[in-house]
Formats: structure tokens, C-alpha cells, sequence
């Protein structure tokens, strides 16, 4: 994040405001044009020998179709409904906090992932575009994880149990398949670097600080150092926080159950 905020001034010229909001209306593009023309999808998705034979669109078009997605009627169509209203708070929000600059890095580095995870997998996966919404709902839980959603209109969850909700489910899959562990590493590395690796590191930092706290706190109670002792007994304010001491007329401080004697 340090190389970006050292070179923005020389690349900033690739700043592209909004980016996930044009990437959610070109999804509902391809999926209108699927409703008039099904076979659509296939004709944009990823296929590496079309590619090697001229079909060069498909390195981008991959990102944005919906292929096995348009025709499942009224569901389909409230999925992708809220999947676009969500696509426009996480763009505001993550803008807001990283900057434009470092949100569209945060977008072409997802881009770039998925499509060197699929060309490096024998097998491409259908859809691999939508990692980008799930990346961005990653990183947006990560920065506010205390911002509430309204699930079923009526149940209020804070994203953060949304989003270990999906990592859960990402998990499990991994489980199923664990030779994709390196496509899930390509399609959300933008992840890790812009959001899960920083965080790791300040609750890294969090946890260390309330460690020394903790041993400066315990060093101080045991320490001998003390304001009031007395000098009878010994004891001081550390070793008995509720004795109170006087000052005698010899000059001496003692704690009340000997200052009369």
C-alpha cells in the first residue's frame, strides 16, 4: 500500500471513479441480453482455445458474463437487484476510505487475478467475475464491520457475521476441492493485500500493545516501589490499597493501625 501511495501521483491518470458501479450495470446488461439471447453467456465466458484462435474479447467479457445466471426467473432478477444496490454502497464506502486511486488498484488487481487463475487452470470457472463483488464485500466488511443489513427486511445483521458467513462457505468449497486453493488465492489475492493482510497486522499490533500494558501493569503492582510505607510494619499503598498513613511527630510515616504507638 506504501508503493501505491508513492506512485499515485504518476498513475493517477488510471484513477477510474465508481468502477464497481459500471462493473455491476455491465452484469445487468449481459444479463437483459441473456433473457433475448440465452446462449450469450457462452459466447463471453473464458475459454482458453477461443482465445489462442483470435476470440480476444473473451479476456474481458469473462469478467461480466453470466452464463447459467439469466434464466432463473424471479429470483434471478431480486438477486441481482440487491447484488447492485449493495455494489453501489461498498463502491462509495471503499472509495471513501482508501481513496479512488487505491479502490480501482484494489478492482484491476482483482481483474488481473482471475484471469491469470484461469488461464493457469485447465479447467476455468463459469462466473469467476462475481469474485470481484465478493472480494470488494470482503474488504468493505473488513473496514466496517459493525455496519448493519436489514436481512429478510427485518432481521438486522452486522456485516462482519456476513462476511465469516462467506468465508465459511468459501472454506467448505475449498474443502470439496482443494486443488483450487491457488484460483482462490489469484481471485482474492486483492484482498489480502489491500484489507485481510493490514488488518491481520494492526490486531497484531493490538494484541502486542495490550500485552505490554499488561506487564507494565503487573510490574508495577509487584515492584517495591511505593510513595507511603510504614515504618513499623513495612507495608505501602501497593501491597494494601485501602491502609491510609499519617506523618508522626518524629517525622516517620505509619500506617494507622501503628501510628499511635
Amino acid at each position: 500500500m506504501e508503493l501505491l501511495n508513492k506512485y499515485e501521483r504518476k498513475l493517477g491518470w488510471l484513477s477510474f471513479p465508481g468502477l464497481l458501479r459500471y462493473y455491476a450495470l455491465f452484469h445487468v446488461m449481459v444479463f437483459l441480453l441473456q433473457i433475448v439471447r440465452p446462449e450469450i453467456g457462452q459466447l463471453l465466458e473464458f475459454d482458453r482455445a477461443k482465445i489462442f484462435s483470435g476470440e480476444l474479447w473473451r479476456l474481458v467479457t469473462f469478467l461480466f458474463s453470466t452464463s447459467g445466471f439469466g434464466g432463473q426467473g424471479a429470483f434471478a432478477v431480486v438477486f441481482l437487484f440487491f447484488m447492485v444496490m449493495v455494489s453501489f454502497m461498498m463502491s462509495d464506502s471503499l472509495e471513501q476510505s482508501w481513496g479512488v486511486f487505491r479502490a480501482t488498484m484494489f478492482y484491476y488487481a482483482g481483474f488481473i487475478g482471475l484471469l491469470a487463475a484461469n488461464f493457469l487452470y485447465a479447467n476455468p470457472m463459469p462466473g469467476s467475475g462475481f469474485f470481484v463483488y465478493t472480494s470488494a464485500f470482503f474488504a468493505f466488511a473488513t473496514l466496517h464491520p459493525r455496519v448493519e443489513f436489514l436481512m429478510f427486511f427485518i432481521l438486522p445483521v452486522q456485516v462482519r457475521w456476513l462476511g465469516f458467513i462467506g468465508g465459511g462457505f468459501l472454506l467448505l468449497g475449498l474443502l470439496a476441492q482443494p486443488w483450487y486453493i491457488g484460483f482462490l488465492l489469484l481471485g482474492f489475492g486483492n484482498y489480502l493485500m489491500w484489507a485481510g493482510i493490514p488488518a491481520m497486522r494492526g490486531q497484531a499490533r493490538v494484541i502486542e500493545a495490550a500485552g505490554r500494558n499488561k506487564k507494565f501493569t503487573q510490574k508495577k503492582k509487584t515492584s517495591g516501589e511505593a510513595f507511603h510505607e510504614c515504618a513499623n510494619c513495612g507495608r505501602t499503598e501497593v501491597s494494601d490499597p485501602e491502609l491510609h498513613f499519617r506523618m508522626a511527630d518524629d517525622g516517620k510515616e505509619y500506617c494507622e493501625e501503628h501510628l499511635k504507638s
